[in-house]
């Protein structure tokens, strides 16, 4: 699906008045986001958005035309293109998953890359938590290392101690739990991977090569298998609800996650805890291979 050499999700042309200047397949993808989410579009909506003449619409509209056909109709009373009735997307950039991804920047106020395809949309509101503070330059300390293989001598105010300790650590990915960001290194005082909270870093004192002999992050490459399942208490009614709610199929939905990213899932879903005190109307939902699960979570559950 690439178009001018450039990724379907890349930018492919330099700015210009009036828009952005890029490839025709991205244009397709304009056509193809417009037609599933508006319903409609017409040439005004090609040419102010990309900055392209009308003769260049044209010749985009009918490219789409020809790989879709059924996907759109001209409406002469409304002088604009609709959704033909066996509408079905062309592309990847149109799934629900992008539109309310989109939704959600535009409700923050955050540009999206490169531009969205949004037309109208309804009004969106988000439940914001507060954010924890981090230093700009202790994420650009972080990500450069990530990238040049370095390790960092850094001052940690971790839960357990009281004072700030000092760690050398070598960092190799960042992480973020939906919350909190943080950063997944090895620590060379315990000789193990973890995750450490990028605003509990109070100062980086050093920065060096990293030691090449240090071994593979194992866990991090290792995926485990959530299961989750209506919780059982529930009145028949309710378990069906659930079941629709996350497309359970047989009763359960299962997905996969990263090992270490394990504890982080669960305490989003509620499920960090074997004895949960909520109802099972509060609680809903419940972990149905958490036996298999048990070796792979953290001792503590304090991060």
């Amino acid at each position: 699906m690439n178009a001018d050499n450039e990724s379907p999700h890349g930018l492919a042309g330099a700015l210009r008045s009036g828009g952005a200047k890029w490839g025709q397949e991205r244009r397709l993808e304009f056509i193809d986001f417009r037609l599933r989410w508006d319903g409609r579009f017409n040439r005004s909506d090609l040419t102010g958005f990309f900055g392209i003449s009308i003769p260049q619409a044209s010749l985009d509209i009918a490219e789409y035309t020809r790989r879709a056909p059924g996907n759109l109709d001209y409406d002469r009373t409304g002088r604009l293109y609709v959704a033909g009735p066996v509408f079905r997307p062309l592309f990847e950039s149109s799934s629900l998953e992008h539109y309310l991804d989109d939704l959600l920047r535009a409700s923050e106020g955050v540009e999206v890359p490169y531009g969205s395809f949004l037309g109208w949309h309804p009004p969106v509101a988000y439940a914001t938590p507060p954010s924890r503070r981090i230093s700009a330059d202790v994420v650009i300390a972080v990500v450069r290392a990530i990238r040049d293989r370095l390790s960092l001598t850094l001052r940690y105010q971790s839960f357990s101690s009281i004072e700030p300790t000092v760690r050398l650590l070598s960092p190799h990915a960042l992480v973020h739990d939906g919350f909190r960001w943080h950063m997944r290194a090895y620590c060379h005082s315990r000789r193990q991977y973890r995750d450490f909270l990028l605003s509990r870093v109070v100062e980086i004192q050093q920065v060096e090569p990293t030691d090449p002999l240090i071994e593979e992050d194992v866990e991090w490459e290792t995926r485990v298998k959530v299961v989750i399942a209506a919780h059982p208490d529930l009145a028949e009614a309710h378990r069906r609800m659930i079941e629709l709610d996350y497309g359970m199929q047989n009763g359960v939905c299962a997905f996969e996650c990263r090992q270490p990213l394990l504890f982080y899932v669960l305490q989003q879903l509620r499920l960090d805890e074997e004895e949960s005190p909520r109802s099972p109307e509060a609680q809903q939902i419940i972990l149905a291979n958490r036996a298999d699960l048990i070796s792979h979570l953290p001792k503590s559950k304090f991060r």
